[in-house]
């Protein structure tokens, strides 16, 4: 079991969940704008870290 990629997908998987979550507070024009972008920048940052740990930790089979 390879850890850096589990952890890899678990980041990518909250990174999503909080770009979703922050498109779909502006999308409603939710009045919470600070928050949103709050969740939308710590979701990025998320979602490209848990990808570059997906793409580059090699199989060690």
């Amino acid at each position: 079991m390879n850890v850096k990629r589990t952890f890899g997908t678990i980041l990518t998987i909250l990174g999503i969940i909080g770009l979703i979550y922050a498109g779909y507070g502006f999308v409603n024009h939710s009045q919470n704008t600070r928050g949103l972008m709050v969740y939308g920048i710590i979701g990025l940052i998320f979602f490209v870290s848990g990808i570059g740990l997906v793409k580059n930790t090699k199989d060690e089979s």
